[in-house]
């Protein structure tokens, strides 16, 4: 959500509402003056005055307040009033219209969505506003171009820009503007993903307009910035509170376009609580006002999110072309944020449809388009939707791999990437054949070695059997490296052997892993969901305390991990008899413990599987390090490895 600023005087500013690249015009005055200056009997009024002015610079405000009522009725004519305004300033030498002139313009191309353009007429708004010390002019251009760095994904960029304008408007105590700025600094740290600075800069600006009664739509924002970060969060029962808080404002002051959106936010509020009836009809009365008022982009994010539903539904066709109509209705306005929402739900329609293929060249293009603009949430989504198609295509490894950048994002760890299994395994089988080989050479040095001796000494005891004694000698060492190289290639072709082996134990491993680690995680999301509704209507209390028993009945159950326990053991060479004989009074729970470390599993993981807090893992790897009668310098999952 956005709002920016069209520079009207020193003393007037109209707000063009906007989210991501759609946005409304309202002045901000009282709605009775908004009425009066709106219509075509004050359009055809200015026109005649403009006809009988004389002054270029009265010519050139005329124009100016002229472009902003078209603005957004008749962008056709607004873009002819820009046009006029740089023209007649350029003649005359008017500094001042010069600027006002750039200005018009990049509003106009941000209107139509012409990003590019927009910045370049901004970017000369704000040199000539610098010139001319015009701090009104300077701020509402820096803060229209900090919107579309937002919309086009580049954030640190944006914020920077916002807290510019942010200490302009302190610094001339425009408190109320403040107040705005720092909320809007909030929400570009929402679509970068960063939560919590996102939620400490909303209260921020809900205390600062607070202390002010202008503008109430003001706070509505924020009451729906607060639901998107309570939305991303996972908490959304108080995302859809907070969104119905701003709709209420929104109904009252009939602000269309924010209704719209507000009913798309509700709408994946309810998507997330397996609620898909209430979300198509709060997506569909969302695209209803948005195509009776030409709001083209809040359509195709209605547009989207209904497909969405649809996949989810099993209609993957319909769920696919409404999904790519959002695409190509996002392309033309460089909405990067959108583009990337879109493109992973169709690459997970595709997946669930059975087109792997499809899917994961999606899934590739939306993991690229995150990765490069740094947007950890869109980023998040392709990863676990690419997981689940990957497992679907029968790619355990990488699907596991997926599974845990995915929760490593959720987590906000940001540590490099975990070494594969596989690898590991192929690495140790290397570096045990190339030992090998030292061995044998080792061998045939010593061998040759002896022989030499022995010729030597031959030689000089007897001279006349040298010829003799060389040739047995020769014929003994050809029959002695004829049998080595049989019994090498008998060993490499039972190492190979081995390897496949361990190559399908170790497919099968991953694949044991993958599931108890999704399992378990899915049923740790679904307990804090039922614990989120243990206060809500009587039908659910009554049943509340039988399923969480259950569910924790059937968390990590033994089946799982006997599965994962015999797999394991035939990969690591009875690794559970190994730590007994380290230390007898090891437990089968710190048998099990040990074998998800040897997994290179993380805290979080494994707290997840056997469903205990973290905490209590960390407890349970110093007792098993203690047992195992390892100091404090030895790292623990390095000795676990080494076994």
């Amino acid at each position: 959500m956005k709002r920016i600023m069209i520079y009207l005087s020193e003393n007037q500013t109209i707000v063009i509402m906007k989210m991501k690249i759609i946005f409304l015009i309202i002045l901000a005055a009282p709605i009775s003056i908004l009425a009066q200056l709106q219509g075509q009997e004050r359009i055809d009024s200015l026109s005649q005055v403009y006809e009988k002015q004389l002054g270029h610079k009265e010519k050139v405000a005329t124009l100016k307040e002229l472009f902003n009522m078209q603005l957004y009725n008749n962008q056709s004519v607004a873009k002819k009033n820009a046009h006029m305004i740089l023209e007649l300033s350029n003649n005359t030498g008017y500094s001042k219209g010069i600027a006002i002139g750039n200005y018009c313009m990049g509003n106009y191309f941000y209107m139509i969505n012409v990003n590019d353009s927009a910045r370049i007429y901004y970017r000369k708004a704000i040199d000539f506003a610098e010139k001319l010390t015009d701090k009104l002019l300077l701020t509402n251009s820096l803060s229209n171009l900090a919107q579309i760095e937002d919309a086009i994904g580049n954030y640190d960029y944006s914020i920077k820009l916002k807290d510019s304008v942010s200490n302009m408007y302190l610094q001339s105590k425009s408190y109320l503007q403040y107040g705005i700025s720092i909320g809007d600094i909030a929400n570009t740290y929402i679509n970068k993903g960063d939560y919590e600075k996102a939620i400490i800069g909303t209260i921020k600006a809900l205390k600062v307009l607070d202390t002010i009664d202008r503008e109430p739509f003001r706070k509505a924002d924020l009451y729906r910035q607060l639901g998107k970060v309570n939305y991303y969060q996972g908490n959304y029962t108080k995302s859809i509170e907070n969104f119905n808080l701003a709709l209420g404002v929104y109904e009252d002051t009939a602000d269309n376009l924010y209704k719209a959106y507000t009913m798309v936010d509700i709408g994946n509020s309810y998507v997330e609580m397996e609620e898909h009836e209430k979300a198509l009809e709060y997506y569909q009365r969302s695209k209803a006002i948005s195509e009776k008022f030409g709001f083209d982009d809040n359509t195709a994010n209605a547009l989207a999110n209904i497909g969405m539903v649809l996949a989810k539904q099993g209609n993957y066709d319909l769920a696919i072309k409404n999904l790519l109509k959002c695409v190509e209705m996002n392309k033309t306005s460089n909405s990067y944020f959108n583009i990337i929402s879109a493109m992973g739900e169709i690459g997970n329609a595709y997946a669930m449809k059975g087109d792997f293929n499809k899917s994961i060249t999606y899934l590739n293009r939306t993991i690229h388009l995150a990765d490069s603009i740094r947007s950890m949430d869109q980023l998040k989504m392709a990863l676990r939707y690419r997981s689940k198609a990957y497992e679907i295509g029968g790619l355990f490894k990488e699907a596991l791999d997926d599974q845990r950048q995915f929760q490593i994002l959720s987590d906000s760890l940001f540590t490099s990437e975990k070494s594969k299994q596989i690898e590991r395994l192929q690495i140790s089988y290397e570096t045990e054949k190339k030992e090998a080989e030292i061995v044998l050479q080792l061998e045939e040095i010593k061998t040759l070695n002896e022989k030499a001796k022995v010729d030597k000494l031959t030689k000089g005891l007897y001279a006349g059997g040298a010829i003799s004694g060389l040739a047995l000698s020769g014929l003994l060492f050809f029959g002695f490296r004829q049998r080595m190289k049989k019994n090498k290639a008998e060993r490499e072709k039972q190492e190979e052997i081995y390897k496949k082996e361990i190559e399908y134990k170790q497919k099968e491993l991953t694949s044991q892993t993958l599931h108890l680690v999704q399992k378990n995680t899915f049923i740790q999301e679904l307990k804090e969901n039922l614990e989120n509704i243990k206060n809500s209507p009587d039908k659910f209390k009554t049943e509340f305390r039988r399923i969480v028993m259950l569910l924790k009945k059937e968390n990590a159950s033994d089946k799982d991990w006997e599965v994962f326990k015999t797999y394991f053991s035939e990969v690591h060479n009875d690794f559970d008899q190994k730590l007994k004989t380290l230390s007898s009074d090891v437990s089968e729970k710190e048998i099990r413990l040990a074998a998800f470390l040897r997994m290179n599993l993380t805290t979080k993981e494994i707290a997840a599987t056997l469903n205990v807090l973290p905490d209590s893992i960390l407890k349970s790897k110093y007792r098993l390090k203690k047992k195992l009668g390892l100091d404090k310098e030895t790292d623990l999952n390095q000795f676990l490895n080494s076994l």
